[in-house]
């Protein structure tokens, strides 16, 4: 391997570029923040979203708040496949949600999970879509038989600096 020659700056550039490549997480520290949330055509204030975000050994967790209340704890577990993490959200009560899977595609995450009642299954999909590190458009959809998808609510989420 040939010795690279750069200046300082460059250096340190090219060493943090390294660094996230290997760090998996890298991705999902664009949650952490404050962040605006309108819900589709809605008129109404927005709410206030607010992740406080932190790698806790091999888990990133993500303390999620709307308008000052706790509302989960988000939690993200990195597989063998780059892009792709088991989730889990712990609530207030110390219940859990069940695991569900992202799967990151440059500005696209897509949440997907199931859960059952009384004897059916249904599955949900929520997909983000990032403009930049600042704006979210957000979709929840829903379905029987997870083919077949309804929208169930549409969000966009503009980051508080």
């Amino acid at each position: 391997m040939k010795p690279m020659l750069c200046g300082l700056v460059l250096c340190v550039a090219f060493a943090a570029q390294l660094l996230a490549a290997d760090d998996p997480y890298a991705s999902l520290r664009l949650y952490d923040g404050s962040w605006e949330v309108r819900n589709g055509s809605n008129s109404a204030k927005p709410d206030r979203l607010t992740d406080h975000c932190t790698l806790v050994g091999t888990y990133f967790v993500c303390q999620q708040s709307v308008n000052g209340k706790v509302g989960a704890l988000l939690v993200f577990v990195p597989t063998a496949t780059p892009g792709h993490f088991y989730t889990d959200n712990v609530l207030p009560d110390g219940r859990s949600t069940g695991r569900g899977d992202l799967t990151i595609d440059g500005d696209r995450w897509t949440y997907n999970s199931k859960g059952e009642r009384e004897g059916k299954t249904t599955w949900y999909r929520t997909v983000n879509v990032f403009t930049g590190s600042d704006r979210i458009h957000s979709e929840g959809s829903e379905s029987a038989d997870g083919e077949h998808w309804t929208v169930k609510r549409s969000n966009d989420l503009v980051r508080v600096r």
